[in-house]
């Protein structure tokens, strides 16, 4: 579902053109989407792809392994300036994880006719807002000044599209161009532990809760 999603998502919302000297950015980049989301960005065509999270292994993570040209932790510095640094050409694809005050500097860097993969929303989850969360007047201004699309993504909408999908998937891991990262805790007992890990960062790639290691036929 990760890797459908992300593929999908800017197969359809990204609007990526090889050759076109494209950048993207995507939040929550070593998430389970969003790692794999900048592998597929720059599978794709784009040319240059930055991931933001929270840490410094993470960060090391995304560019060391997973082909990320840079990486920004939000917890540290001025996102806004350090985006600007590493994207002197602007942002042409945003893939969205996390919603809230990251994406809003984010978009407020975005070029004319850019495209916002709105994948998710971690930052506004328990907040009582309609989804897509709307966004700040003037960070909506900026959007709308700029043409830049940002459409709700649900890839269950797409089922058409899962047998390629997973095909096209399946040929990239086999040919090593697309890594996949997994956190996994033991136990039925600890998924409570698990799902509040994953919503503040503890997770690289997908949280997975192993509750047995039998298998039968």
């Amino acid at each position: 579902m990760p890797g459908l999603t992300s593929l999908i998502g800017i197969q359809e919302k990204g609007h990526v053109t090889a050759g076109s000297n494209q950048t993207m950015v995507v939040s929550g980049a070593a998430g389970a989407c969003g790692s794999l989301a900048g592998q597929i960005g720059h599978l794709m065509g784009c040319s240059r792809v930055v991931g933001i999270c929270g840490t410094h292994e993470k960060c090391l993570l995304l560019t060391s392994e997973l082909g990320f040209d840079a990486a920004i932790n939000y917890k540290e510095g001025n996102v806004a300036e350090k985006l600007h640094e590493l994207c002197p050409a602007g942002v042409d694809v945003y893939f969205d994880n996390v919603g809230g005050d990251i994406s809003d500097t984010v978009i407020s860097q975005m070029n004319q006719n850019s495209h916002i993969i709105l994948c998710g929303q971690i930052s506004q989850y328990n907040k009582d807002v309609p989804y897509p969360p709307p966004l700040p007047p003037a960070i909506e201004a900026i959007q709308k000044e700029r043409n830049i699309t940002r459409e709700r993504f649900l890839v269950l909408n797409y089922k058409d599209k899962f047998e390629s999908g997973i095909l096209q998937l399946s040929q990239w891991f086999k040919e090593g161009k697309l890594k996949i990262k997994e956190t996994v805790i033991n136990g039925l007992e600890n998924m409570g532990a698990a799902f509040q890990s994953m919503m503040t960062g503890g997770n690289i790639g997908k949280q997975i809760v192993c509750i047995s290691k039998e298998t039968s036929l």
